[in-house]
């Protein structure tokens, strides 16, 4: 019942960057009765998804989640088992977002590392790297994506692509972040 409600109310929000009045959720629902509606949003009050701020309506973090059904294996089938919890993806790829950012991936020297052309990276400022991390680097002025490596006490970096050389600092090589996940649009896309 829950998704039935939060279906029209998302592509309202999505629409409108707002959740709909009372009003507005009569016409929504086709229903004629407030009482109904104030049902529902107690309904979702009650499951997290939207709360009750100075008398508005506000969405919570779990109003974005989608829902996680449970397992799939990609070995051999199995029956699939469901679950009713909800996952926002920004919970789930970023677990510091105030020291976190996205960076869009241009070339093809990260690809054996399963980053390609156009995928989006969540990079942390703060973390803590170390030899074989993805690392957001700054070597002699100039800023990359690779794998930080060392050789008798001295970082380099390295590509995932074995079309491209060992980088070695000239000058100097600073790492400003970790790369914590990859995220990749599935299908075909048109330019």
């Amino acid at each position: 019942m829950e998704q039935d409600i939060l279906t029209p109310l998302k592509k309202f929000f999505r629409t409108n960057r707002r959740l709909p009045s009372y009003s507005e959720m009569l016409k929504i629902f086709k229903v004629a009765s407030k009482r109904t509606i104030y049902q529902y949003i107690q309904e979702l009050v009650d499951e997290g998804f939207i709360q009750k701020v100075k008398g508005k309506l506000a969405p919570t973090k779990r109003f974005f989640g989608i829902p996680l059904l449970g397992n799939i294996q990609a070995g051999y089938p199995l029956l699939a088992e469901q679950s009713k919890n909800y996952l926002t993806l920004d919970e789930y790829f970023i677990e510091k977002p105030d020291s976190s950012f996205l960076l869009r991936v241009t070339g093809d020297s990260m690809i054996n590392a399963g980053i390609f052309e156009g995928d989006l990276v969540v990079v942390e400022q703060k973390g803590i790297w170390g030899e074989g991390d993805i690392v957001l680097a700054e070597i002699d002025n100039e800023w990359t994506l690779k794998i930080l490596k060392k050789t008798n006490g001295k970082a380099y970096l390295e590509a995932a692509n074995p079309a491209y050389p060992p980088f070695y600092p000239r000058q100097e090589l600073k790492i400003h972040g970790i790369v914590r996940a990859v995220l990749r649009k599935m299908g075909r896309q048109i330019n």
